[in-house]
């Protein structure tokens, strides 16, 4: 179920103070709003607090955004059970919902421009559709609009920050408008990435009471990374993917330091995952399977394998021919 509010941020009114800190003069005189208006400074802080005080305890099946509400549960009892909680506090809170505007005890439901289901996600078509109908940039105001739009689903785009190199590259310099030198390399990165989202990619959702997988290789220029789990049917599904270019001093790495250079990258960037979990290091570089037991004379590679310890994992070596997409991701990073 999601829950949107009736005008949430007129439902606030504001105090005496912030009516005289809120006011504003037109041709017809000098106004006070007495309720909290749009283009407040704080009033997305504002309303989120509220949010957050008002659904207290509810967090395990309620996640508030600004004035929508999405209420989540395993079974047709307990939903009920957990949107009659919810209507009751928001009642509490003497605050009003619009009905037209909620979805009841849906099996996916669309959500912060996402389509989110029982364990996945995906892009929604209107925003898809947008994103293949948005035309080609002229100027830097048009390139920074069209980044904004489709950087929102970047988590769905292995290698969205090379891809889009090029057209970051046209917002170098003091001036932040102004017309763009749009290159062959601009027009190719511009409509690969709308290409990457025509297929309308999935991600599922991450279940913390299994074991997650992170497959990491790397190559030449970039390194590449996959976190993914195992459903019930052993079928291996992708959570997020993440990659990175090699810096220069990178490049000079040994192949042995790239690979690991490509497990401290992982480790660190999805940490909040991988905290207290019980997590697979897979590999084609078989050399890295001694990571664990810190058997190196290499200090570099000490360093690492020290920084890995807080960690409960188990590093396994998959040859080249399995491990194609970390591999692939990886190989796909292009030079400067």
């Amino acid at each position: 179920t999601v829950l949107d509010f009736a005008k949430g941020y007129w439902q606030i009114p504001l105090s005496e103070n912030a009516q005289r800190l809120a006011a504003f003069c037109t041709s017809f005189g000098t106004y006070r709003p007495l309720r909290m208006s749009f283009g407040l400074k704080n009033a997305p802080y504002f309303f989120s607090r509220l949010m957050a005080e008002l659904l207290g305890g509810c967090e395990e099946f309620a996640v508030p955004y600004l004035d929508d509400i999405a209420i989540f549960s395993e079974a047709w009892e307990g939903h009920l059970k957990h949107l009659g909680r919810v209507l009751e506090l928001i009642a509490k809170g003497k605050l009003t919902i619009k009905p037209t505007k909620c979805k009841f005890a849906q099996d996916h439901v669309k959500y912060l421009g996402h389509v989110v289901g029982n364990g996945f996600r995906s892009p929604t078509e209107a925003k898809i559709q947008s994103i293949q109908a948005f035309p080609t940039p002229k100027t830097k105001t048009q390139v920074w609009a069209f980044l904004g739009l489709v950087g929102y689903y970047s988590r769905y785009i292995p290698l969205y920050s090379v891809i889009a190199a090029p057209l970051t590259d046209t917002l170098k310099g003091k001036a932040k408008r102004g017309d763009i030198d749009w290159t062959e390399a601009c027009e190719e990165a511009f409509q690969e990435l709308k290409g990457k989202l025509i297929d309308k990619p999935v991600l599922y959702s991450p279940n913390f009471n299994r074991e997650f997988i992170v497959q990491t290789d790397s190559s030449d220029m970039g390194m590449g990374v996959v976190l993914s789990q195992l459903n019930e049917d052993k079928e291996e599904h992708p959570i997020l993917y993440l990659s990175k270019k090699f810096s220069n001093v990178e490049r000079k790495y040994c192949t042995t330091e790239k690979e690991c250079a490509s497990i401290i990258f992982a480790i660190k960037r999805l940490h909040y995952y991988l905290d207290g979990q019980n997590f697979t290091i897979m590999t084609d570089h078989n050399p890295l399977v001694w990571l664990k037991s810190n058997a190196s004379s290499n200090p570099r590679l000490m360093r690492w394998a020290l920084a890995l310890q807080p960690y409960n994992f188990k590093i396994i070596h998959r040859p080249g021919k399995n491990h194609q997409n970390a591999d692939s991701l990886s190989r796909l990073v292009v030079a400067d």
